[in-house]
């Protein structure tokens, strides 16, 4: 069946699951796009520029699997750098899909616009190929192995890829062999490894599994708790990669980020005789700078490409097969652990006093509904966000290991696009905000209905705590961030303001959105410049005395 390269592409995309596709117009894309708005199968989501594309991106991919985004050469994909780079840190797959010149202008070396005006066109190609897991530049002739060996990579690996497609190439017709199909990626016998940690097994007092952020990538959650159930080790989580584990399940102990844990968390973790790490990274953000009290060295690692138990090293297999391979394991825990506390509803005062950070926590956790999709801003709103009890049935999404500010408003565009029927709940500051604002106008054209809280606390509190309270470079400029859906063009119908400055308008707010499902709602809540979560003003000290 004859096809147009373009067309192929996003035919492979599609078979992948991908139905939604972010980015920017670009010259050397635009024929390519018709490719996509002709489709009935795929929706084009134009962005506001290129890195709150790739954020949005990487929000969609943590909901439905993979993404993929359309750049333009050069300025275009360039401008995506920063978020394809986070998620290739916290393992998101995301396909990036440049449009590029003519091969006939890129074997002349003319000195075309985009480009760095010195008759060169592998420059950015060569950038990226630091922070994706896959690279790929299409011709006719080998688009029919190339484009699936890209979709198979960023599925296997959860890492982002980068397809360099000249435009003509997308033009041109070719003979469609065979139609992709997504692969089984299980091929290695991980039972030797298995083996080793059930003999380390036997031989433990007080195990514990701490696990994170890639089993969120692999969405291996309900392995992961078939295995817990089965062997009734407890379960502590990291804040990169909280919602990995379900935590009404009774063998939850809680988050553990170092000396800032709660202490009988902390104290079994610390002085547990075996730790199985599946899926979770202990950096510094996650373990309140590496404050751990345990040798890393002693714990069993199981994630993706690196299983080491001692001096037994293992990096071809993957997490999927060693997970499959734990739930083969004939093993009880016996050994008593901390249980995690729920807390409970209504533990503050509602009053006219104003609002403070301890509060404004305490009122999200009883506004959370079950089926919530909980997305916190790196900073003040992450710290607070990520102690938050979730239900089985929440998503919690945020990127402490990247850590870049301004991520979440477009991630909250890709993951309420992603599934329009859940309600998305973003917490951020004023700082991020004014990073990214301008997605929110993506929101409205696109009509969708999130629930945006924005603390204004005038100026970047996280980074006050961690050096220069009062200096200038940690002020921001004031906004009027209540008027910005009507700037972005929001009718009063699409979008209904509110503004907290106490508990008690907090309530308030509430209640109106509860009443008021079926629109966005945008929240600006008032708190003091240096009142920060307890989580926070620990944490940065941490972070304060590793950079000195």
């Amino acid at each position: 069946m004859k096809k147009r390269v373009g067309e192929y592409l996003m035919d492979c995309l599609s078979t992948a699951g991908v139905d939604k596709v972010f980015g920017v117009p670009g010259d050397f894309n635009l024929a390519f796009l018709d490719d996509i708005i002709s489709r009935d199968d795929m929706e084009w989501v134009g962005n506001t520029n290129e890195l709150n594309a790739s954020y949005a991106a990487d929000g969609y991919a943590r909901m439905s699997g993979l993404s993929a985004m359309v750049t333009t050469f050069g300025v275009g994909e360039l401008s995506a750098v920063n978020g394809i780079a986070g998620a290739y840190a916290e393992r998101i797959p995301v396909v990036e899909i440049t449009g590029a010149p003519t091969r006939e202008v890129e074997k002349a070396g003319k000195y075309i616009h985009h480009s760095l005006g010195e008759g060169n066109f592998d420059n950015y190609r060569k950038m990226y190929a630091e922070i994706t897991t896959a690279q790929g530049y299409i011709t006719p002739e080998n688009a029919q192995e190339e484009i699936p060996r890209l979709i198979n990579a960023a599925l296997s690996e959860r890492r982002p890829v980068h397809i360099h497609l000249p435009i003509d190439v997308a033009m041109v017709e070719i003979d469609v062999e065979n139609e992709y199909q997504v692969p089984d990626f299980k091929q290695n016998d991980v039972s030797q490894y298995i083996k080793m940690v059930k003999e380390k097994l036997n031989k433990a007092s007080q195990p514990v599994i701490i696990t994170g952020h890639e089993i969120n990538s692999f969405q291996l959650h309900d392995e992961l708790e078939q295995f817990v159930n089965k062997t009734h080790i407890p379960v502590a989580q990291l804040s990169l990669g909280k919602g990995a584990f379900n935590e009404e399940n009774p063998y939850y102990m809680g988050i553990y980020d170092g000396s800032i844990a709660d202490k009988a968390i902390r104290d079994y973790v610390d002085q547990s005789d075996l730790i199985l790490n599946i899926g979770a990274k202990l950096t510094d953000s996650a373990t309140a700078g590496f404050s751990y009290k345990f040798d890393i060295n002693d714990v069993i690692m199981l994630n993706q490409h690196n299983f080491k138990l001692g001096d037994t090293e293992a990096k071809e297999v993957t997490l999927p097969e060693l997970l499959d391979g734990l739930l083969e394991m004939d093993y009880v825990n016996e050994a008593d652990y901390p249980k995690y506390e729920r807390p409970e509803a209504g533990q503050y005062e509602v009053t006219n006093e104003p609002l403070s950070q301890e509060t404004y926590f305490k009122m999200i956790q009883d506004f959370i509904k079950p089926n919530d999709v909980l997305i916190a801003e790196q900073g003040t709103s992450f710290f607070g966000g990520y102690d938050l009890a979730l239900n089985k049935t929440n998503k919690f999404i945020g990127q402490p290991l990247w850590g870049s500010i301004g991520y979440t408003l477009p991630a909250t565009l890709g993951s309420q696009i992603a599934d329009p029927n859940r309600r998305n709940v973003l917490l951020i500051g004023d700082g991020s905000l004014q990073l990214t604002v301008q997605e929110i106008s993506t929101m409205i054209r696109q009509h969708l209905k999130p629930v945006l809280f924005v603390i204004n606390n005038d100026g970047y509190t996280i980074e006050r705590k961690i050096h220069g309270e009062h200096a200038p470079y940690n002020d921001i400029f004031m906004w009027d961030y209540k008027a910005l859906p009507a700037v972005f063009g929001a009718k009063e119908e699409d979008v209904q303001i509110h503004e907290a400055t106490t508990s008690e308008e907090l309530q308030k707010a509430f209640e109106a959105i509860d009443a008021n499902p079926d629109i966005m709602h945008l929240v600006e809540v008032k708190m003091a410049m240096l009142d920060a979560p307890h989580k926070l003003e620990e944490a940065s000290k941490a972070f304060a005395d590793q950079n000195s």
